[in-house]
């Protein structure tokens, strides 16, 4: 096991909202990967810490996070949170050296929702639409040298269209306040954004998704997967049987969820190698 440290810092200031962020620093030597995380919430709750087990688990194995607040559905709609995420990768590229942090690939990690604004990212790092000029961030891409994507929504236009057909009226009261509208689900997908040929750079991708997922269907992972592979992308998917939404964060002590944090490990760890 590394011995690592934590810390809170800011890395942007908007709309008279100060968005902070989660180092965990390594105390390990050679090239230190760093993932950058965006949490779920159905986009309207939750924050940086939400996937802290994963966190501190990939910390101690030698791997750095920088885990993302952005600005929620309740106070800022689609695209105002994944200008948050892209400013947050950029304000990470542009101020490693002044952290004192090396050379290592840098990825992306979303869950549940956050997998949707990562996932954007992470195949369009360069959209006009989520970056906003900075001449501080000036020459800074939110280029990504991989992605994990756990238990996500890939797709939100069908899990908006599931979760009506569904009567699950609490994700589509998230939707609603999150995307303007259905044109928005579109525009923001990243699963059609692949489909489209729209991608701009596709990373090394995996995929963590339970079986037993009620707020998304796991086949969602799959024709993703599909997708990515078609548009000349590489990505495994991997699925754990009988496990539900967050079922990591939410049974950390369960043998599928130790599984599969090893498996996020065992891909970052790879990316470096």
């Amino acid at each position: 096991m590394t011995d690592y440290s934590v810390e809170d810092m800011p890395f942007r200031s908007i709309d008279g909202v100060e968005l902070l962020a989660r180092l965990y620093r390594p105390d390990a030597a050679g090239l230190v990967p760093y993932v950058i995380d965006v949490h779920g919430g159905a986009w309207s709750s939750g924050d940086r810490m939400n996937n802290a087990i994963i966190h501190e688990d990939l910390a101690a194995h030698g791997i750095g996070v920088f885990a993302l607040d952005f600005r929620l559905g309740t106070a800022a709609k689609y695209p105002a949170p994944v200008d948050d995420v892209n400013y947050g990768v950029r304000w990470f590229k542009a101020n490693a050296n002044r952290l004192g942090l090396g050379p290592g690939p840098i990825g992306g990690l979303g869950s549940s929702s956050g997998a949707q604004q990562m996932g954007l990212i992470a195949v369009a790092p360069d959209n006009p639409l989520y970056t906003t000029a900075d001449p501080s961030l000036e020459g800074v891409d939110a280029g990504l040298d991989f992605f994990i994507a756990c238990w996500p929504i890939l797709d939100p236009l069908a899990r908006y269209r599931m979760a009506q057909a569904q009567g699950k009226a609490r994700l589509v009261a998230a939707h609603d306040a999150y995307f303007p509208d259905e044109d928005a689900m579109r525009t923001g997908n990243p699963y059609l954004v692949v489909e489209r040929g729209e991608a701009t750079r596709l990373p090394p991708v995996a995929i963590v998704q339970g079986t037993a997922d009620e707020n998304v269907e796991h086949h969602r992972a799959d024709l993703f997967a599909d997708a990515y592979r078609a548009a000349g992308g590489r990505i495994d998917v991997h699925k754990f049987d009988g496990q539900p939404h967050t079922f990591v964060t939410a049974n950390p002590d369960a043998d599928a969820s130790k599984a599969a944090i090893a498996t996020i490990r065992a891909f970052v760890l790879a990316q470096a190698s």
